[in-house]
């Protein structure tokens, strides 16, 4: 599948503006949030599960950047993993990634709603949801112009956020805002690792929720101006990601004994709540109303692409890659409008544990994909001394942050329903091959593209 005229008439991109974009669909409440829980798990050594987590993400990023520039394709890391494995593979990366994304996008509006309602309290969650539902469908439709648009405005407004706690706990260590508070820095291995490694390897996952969404930015590279600089636009996208994540967890830690965090309030807002600052409860609400709606747009785009391939691949119905006017793909994106509105119907009916299952283990699906982005990129590209343990290390990092949710009751119960969701998936890609059997495709379309692979033909 190569790359067609309409993805050449979609604006081209320059490196920094696919960097931006990468900033916009990966800050999210996942961090704003998520923080809070990583904290009470791990203290102080949480820096290192942040370090650590954008360490392993820009491994798997630069894996799948070198396969887009060596072979541009629209359905990014599900194609690499089809020409690589094989029919099975594209059909299971593309559906795993769509029933992950799916219930990830109907937590995000139902935590929407709920941040909403902290300004009016007496509407129903339903009603926020449908409304932020129809803006999340209204910024696609209006292609890719309106969604770069939209998501380099709320980049912006997340980094100005994230800066202003910066420069905010930075005044108030200095007393500008009044008050005697004392601070400590760890200055013990125990201090810094009171849980132990035990602590740390639970938290290690919210690390890397909070450098989620590579994905979206592979299915973007298609449209780079120049396509070699896919690699730099990861490094630097990454690179400020960790240092703004870095410094304002590390300042919040300096402000707060770690022990006096809740998991059920932003770590931010807990840093200043002890100052004379009664606008920042309602700028960070803003905050994370921004950053979770940006994230849901993004989603919202990768899964209505990912189906497209998927019907253009005959791995789903062949209407759903129908579009309109060459542009609008109206029937992916009514398929997506029903899967949010199941999945914001369960988020409201569910009770709260269980939902909280579904939707890490959906977090885990998207990092079961990772696996198959690095053992792509070991097959279809030719690999060097350091690839080679680039790949390792991510292979070692990602598994590390999966398997450590086993060790911790709020995230162990994900990991076990996310296996449940691979088994109903792989049992179903089993049913499959049965029907491509009857019905196999043209050779020359599975067969590997012999100028981008290292696989002999």
């Amino acid at each position: 599948m190569k790359t067609n005229a309409k993805e050449k008439q979609e604006k081209p991109l320059k490196w920094w503006q696919l960097s931006l974009l990468g900033i916009a669909c990966t800050i999210g409440t996942g961090f704003f949030l998520g923080s809070s829980i990583a904290i009470s798990m791990a203290g102080p050594s949480v820096i290192f599960s942040f370090i650590l987590a954008a360490l392993g993400t820009y491994f798997v990023y630069e894996a799948l950047a070198k396969m887009t520039i060596a072979n541009p394709q629209k359905g990014s890391f599900r194609t690499y993993a089809k020409k690589a494995y094989g029919r099975w593979a594209g059909f299971s990366c593309g559906w795993v990634y769509w029933a992950s994304e799916m219930l990830i996008i109907g937590s995000q509006m139902t935590a929407l709603s709920i941040f909403t309602r902290f300004w009016f309290p007496g509407i129903p969650l339903w009603i926020f949801a449908s409304v932020y539902a129809l803006l999340g469908f209204v910024v696609i439709l209006t292609g890719t112009k309106g969604f770069d648009r939209i998501e380099n405005l709320l980049a912006v407004l997340k980094i100005a956020a994230i800066l202003m706690f910066i420069i905010l706990a930075t005044l108030a260590l200095f007393g500008i805002f009044g008050g005697n508070k004392e601070v400590s820095f760890p200055t013990t291995f125990d201090s810094f690792f009171p849980n132990g490694f035990r602590g740390i390897l639970p938290s290690f996952i919210y690390g890397f929720y909070g450098f989620a969404g590579i994905e979206i930015i592979g299915l973007l590279a298609i449209r780079l101006e120049k396509m070699e600089e896919a690699t730099k636009a990861g490094k630097v996208m990454l690179f400020t990601l960790a240092i703004i994540y870095v410094s304002s967890i590390g300042l919040a830690l300096i402000m707060v004994p770690w022990k006096d965090f809740t998991t059920s309030e932003s770590p931010f807002v807990q840093a200043l709540s002890e100052y004379a600052l009664p606008f920042v409860p309602h700028v960070f609400n803003g905050v994370f109303i921004i950053a979770g709606f940006s994230t849901m747009v993004a989603s919202l785009f990768a899964v209505i692409r990912i189906l497209v391939t998927l019907g253009e691949d005959r791995d789903a119905p062949a209407v759903l890659a129908k579009k309109i006017k060459k542009v609008i793909a109206l029937p992916a994106i009514a398929v997506t409008l029903l899967g949010v509105i199941i999945s914001v119907i369960l988020s409201l009916l569910l009770p709260g544990n269980i939902y909280e299952y579904f939707t890490t283990a959906a977090g885990l699906m998207l990092l079961y994909n990772w696996f198959f982005i690095l053992g792509s990129y070991g097959r279809l590209h030719e690999m060097t001394t350091l690839d080679n343990v680039k790949r390792a290390f991510g292979f070692l990092l990602v598994l590390l942050a999966i398997s450590g949710t086993l060790f911790h009751g709020t995230s162990r119960p994900g990991f076990y329903v996310s296996i449940i969701f691979i088994v109903v998936i792989a049992i179903v890609t089993l049913f499959m091959r049965h029907f491509w059997k009857k019905n196999p495709p043209d050779p020359k379309e599975e067969a590997p593209d012999s100028i981008f692979t290292k696989i002999k033909l």
